[in-house]
């Protein structure tokens, strides 16, 4: 998620990653994150169009992309065999894809490896509080922070929804974190994820970020951060890697989002379709880890929530980003100003890589439901703030679903 600087002079802590801008081939369509650092993403060394029987797979070390799509990359001076060897690298301007059909993401087999997901840091973004201080005289006092928890293993047990969301940008590998949800256009067989626009898309002051897969239970185990130095693909990643093959976020994101302050944070969202890397078992991602989380686009107002659970992957001091928490609030609400919709606010100590992550609640059936996702929060930690979804949200939720009714 985006912090929130406390001060001008504060800075985001140790372990914080660096916040990567949307790669040229990566996802089109995501909402700008909510210009507070980023608590979400995180990064290391080293945007959604396309047809969605495009996905390509390197079985043969070689990708395998439509001609359609060839043609498109063509039009960017992109040569597919380049991009595979390195090419997506290059993040001149006039390469990087922006618009909200321009997303294109080809499978690079083996591309996340262990020590590359490991590695991924999340963005060092902080800004003054009183860069959100556009009030609309809603905004509930400040939360007592609450102590995230840590989910035990094996994770999978506990929350099966949950995993990260890693990508490239021009700063480097990055990391959020994210949710499997139901699709109603494919009951029982869905391949959606839910998770931050500041996860797939730079905003207005850049384009779709490269390479964004998705890993379900990442470090299902809970293995230690020394453990995984030596771990194995399997160990981190037991329900395989899978790759946006489309992605959608908001206009607001795209046009607004910023990498400081409050722009875009109210339509900081995005939904992600996936494909799996090797191909798979023919099981869609919600058969294969066995559940999603229906999205309510009408969940009830502030009051009226008794509580939320938000769950993340945390890198940023004191955490190391490697195991997943919870944190379990009643919400208030924060206004950043008289035009954008009321956010979600939760005491959370969770920090930077928990960003995008889903809020879970009673929906408006009395049912848990993904009402949110987190956007930002204060540098030192102590609270997290989420978009409430509405009918934005869900007009973008439902281009993915109608994109792949019944496929």
């Amino acid at each position: 998620m985006r912090s929130i600087r406390p001060s001008t002079t504060a800075r985001r802590g140790g372990g914080s990653a660096r916040r990567r801008t949307s790669p040229v081939l990566a996802a089109v369509a995501l909402v700008s994150a909510l210009a507070l650092t980023a608590t979400a993403c995180e990064s290391g060394d080293d945007t959604a169009g396309g047809d969605p029987s495009a996905s390509s797979v390197a079985g043969d070390n070689k990708l395998k992309i439509p001609d359609d799509i060839k043609e498109r990359l063509k039009e960017h001076g992109i040569d597919i065999d380049k991009w595979r060897n390195g090419a997506w690298k290059n993040w001149d301007k006039d390469d990087w894809l922006r618009e909200a059909d321009e997303f294109i993401n080809p499978i690079i087999e083996d591309l996340w490896d262990p020590d590359r997901m490991r590695d991924a840091e999340e963005p060092d973004k902080g800004v003054d509080e009183n860069d959100i201080s556009g009030d609309q005289g809603v905004t509930d006092p400040t939360p007592e922070p609450v102590e995230a928890q840590a989910v035990s293993a094996p994770y999978h047990s506990a929350v099966p929804v949950a995993g990260k969301v890693f990508f490239d940008s021009p700063e480097g590998t990055m990391v959020c974190s994210a949710t499997v949800v139901q699709d109603p256009a494919n009951p029982g067989k869905s391949n959606m994820v839910w998770t931050a626009g500041h996860c797939v898309h730079a905003g207005k002051s850049g384009g779709w970020y490269r390479n964004i897969a998705f890993v379900p239970s990442y470090n299902d185990s809970g293995l230690s951060a020394k453990e995984l130095e030596t771990a194995t693909k399997e160990q981190v990643a037991p329900y395989g890697v899978w790759w946006g093959d489309w992605v959608q976020t908001s206009d607001q994101w795209i046009e607004q989002g910023g990498a400081t302050g409050g722009d875009g944070a109210s339509y900081d969202f995005a939904v992600i379709h996936v494909t799996p890397e090797e191909g798979g078992s023919g099981k869609s991602l919600e058969e294969t880890v066995g559940s999603a989380l229906p999205v309510d686009f009408d969940a009830p107002a502030v009051p009226e929530v008794d509580s939320i659970t938000a769950t993340g992957y945390p890198a940023a001091a004191p955490f190391d980003g490697q195991s997943m928490h919870q944190c379990e609030d009643k919400p208030g609400r924060l206004s950043l100003s008289d035009t954008d919709p009321t956010m979600y606010r939760i005491g959370c100590t969770m920090t930077g890589g928990s960003s995008g992550g889903g809020w879970v609640a009673a929906g408006s059936d009395g049912k848990p439901a993904l009402v949110s996702n987190t956007s930002i929060g204060p540098i030192t930690g102590g609270w997290l703030a989420g978009p409430r979804l509405g009918d934005v949200a869900e007009g973008v939720f439902n281009k993915v679903s109608d994109k792949y009714a019944g496929q």
